[in-house]
């Protein structure tokens, strides 16, 4: 069913220009890690730094956490243990296996976006200016600030993406990663 409230549509808009929808902003969040291979995603820029692979799934990790405080789910559904930041590539996976990994944690971004955004699209709209099950804040504000977080994340990803093209970070096929020209 397409919602017929005003600002619930405005918040699906949103989520989606956030995410992967055309925005006045420049790139959004998918966008942001558009060309970026497993090497490029796993460089960090000083020890201790948080690499672009890190920033994606933490951004998977946050919207499963929005979704499960618009529907009330309890905790502990997310496909990774831990959580908000996860250790990328997983130590456990050698390079030969970062491409696969790399694949398969944008596939969980992407998932985790398509749950989140069913749950807005569910959202009772006079629920909006209530406050979500065990939270602080109305859940119109923790839907706009999803949408925040993947905006915030797209600009750390577009500066770890030109600092990993300054570094002539190689990719782990052998390639190195196709430079972004500036903006």
């Amino acid at each position: 069913m397409t919602p017929t409230d005003p600002t619930l549509i405005l918040l699906l808009r949103l989520v989606d220009e956030g995410f992967d929808r055309p925005a006045w902003h420049g790139p959004n969040l998918r966008g942001s890690l558009r060309r970026v291979d497993a090497a490029a995603a796993a460089f960090r820029p000083a020890p201790g730094r948080k690499s672009i692979w890190e920033h994606a799934v933490h951004a998977a990790y946050w919207k499963y956490t929005v979704r499960r405080r618009l529907t009330g789910e309890k905790r502990g559904s997310f496909a990774l243990d831990g959580s908000n930041w996860f250790a990328r590539p997983d130590p456990a996976v050698g390079p030969a296996g970062w491409d696969e990994a790399w694949r398969a944690d944008l596939a969980l971004l992407d998932e985790t976006h398509r749950s989140l955004r069913a749950a807005v699209a569910a959202t009772d709209p006079a629920a909006l200016g209530g406050v979500t099950p065990g939270g602080k804040v109305s859940t119109v504000r923790v839907i706009h600030g999803a949408v925040m977080h993947d905006v915030y994340h797209a600009g750390q990803i577009a500066l770890l993406k030109r600092l990993a093209a300054g570094a002539s970070v190689p990719a782990a096929s052998g390639r190195r990663p196709r430079r972004t020209p500036g903006r």
